[in-house]
């Protein structure tokens, strides 16, 4: 898929399926991620990253440069592109920020905002390591293709909910990060 295919199909007037998420009795703590897409021509790929090993919170989980939002960030883009000029080392001027999906509730209690953007290739990640211990490239279209994402269903206060998992080479990308994927996948590929 290509950029302008990928813009094509992004910027639609029908609504999308969207995956289930988890039901907040509150407003969830806003957050902001950065799908970041790199453009190499006749292909697309996404940058992901490994959360260092040391952190408390989902150490070794892949997930989308992002965090909370801020007193200082202006809205969900300014976050998202915050986080990831901490995290990865990519300048906010790099990004050609192209919309927003849905925002994604999490158990952990956040309501996710991930933000679309496309990324010059020639961009080299700089990582910050106390929050990431890698970044790595994946094709959009292995992670578009629902043929390679797997379903597995838990309980929690006695309702079904999915859980998401795409395997990429070594690793396995999971949970929230999987399920904005798979709503990417259903905004691209309805």
């Amino acid at each position: 898929m290509t950029k302008s295919e990928f813009i094509e199909q992004f910027h639609h007037l029908r609504v999308p399926h969207v995956e289930p998420d988890f039901p907040l009795s509150k407003s969830g703590r806003p957050a902001a991620v950065l799908i970041p897409l790199v453009d190499y021509g006749n292909e697309l790929q996404v940058i992901l990253t490994e959360r260092a090993h040391h952190l408390k919170h989902h150490p070794g989980q892949i997930s989308f440069p992002g965090g909370a939002v801020e007193a200082s960030d202006k809205n969900l883009f300014n976050t998202a592109l915050r986080e990831a000029e901490e995290e990865i080392g990519l300048p906010p001027t790099n990004v050609e920020v192209i919309g927003m999906l849905p925002s994604y509730r999490t158990v952990s209690g956040y309501s996710i905002a991930p933000v679309v953007g496309f990324i010059d290739p020639n961009y080299t990640p700089c990582i910050d390591v106390n929050e990431v211990e890698s970044a790595f490239e994946v094709p959009l279209a292995h992670l578009l293709n629902r043929k390679n994402h797997l379903v597995h269903t838990t309980h929690r206060r006695n309702r079904a909910f999915p859980i998401y998992f795409i395997p990429w080479q070594d690793k396995m990308i999971w949970g929230a990060t999987a399920a904005l994927i798979r709503n990417l996948s259903h905004h691209i590929h309805p």
